[in-house]
């Protein structure tokens, strides 16, 4: 049975054009909105700065937040999962805070949301590992 997902990305570090680059390609990002799944970014970015990357990148977003108003995000969204990608513990934290489910950007690459989308049940081991010593 297909699920309703919403993602969120947070972008340094996590999108291919972030700052750091992260491994989450644009190109995941549209697969997953062709595959339904509800797509937005939330980041310490302005939200004048979100809207100018996916213009740019030629994708429109259901949304775009700054991070720590995740919970907004989840107030204006029916979803059977919410989860938020990031590559700090602070993105974590936020999520978790919000009652998203967390997901690491190493996680994240291998476009999991795919699977939940078709209902897939969520591996319990997302979002558990020690953030990354930088």
């Amino acid at each position: 049975m297909e699920k309703k997902v919403l993602m969120s990305f947070d972008i340094d570090g996590t999108l291919e054009v972030g700052d750091p680059p992260g491994p989450v390609t644009l190109d995941m990002v549209r697969k997953a909105q062709a595959a339904g799944i509800i797509c937005g970014s939330s980041s310490d970015r302005s939200l004048t700065a979100q809207k100018a990357l996916w213009e740019r990148a030629n994708i429109t977003p259901a949304f775009v937040s700054l991070k720590h108003m995740l919970s907004d995000i989840k107030g204006q969204f029916e979803a059977d999962y919410y989860y938020h990608t990031g590559d700090r513990d602070l993105d974590k934290s936020f999520a978790l805070e919000a009652g998203f489910s967390y997901m690491w950007y190493w996680e994240a690459e291998h476009e999991p949301w795919l699977n939940l989308a078709n209902g897939e049940e969520p591996d319990p081991e997302w979002g558990t590992a020690a953030a990354p010593a930088w």
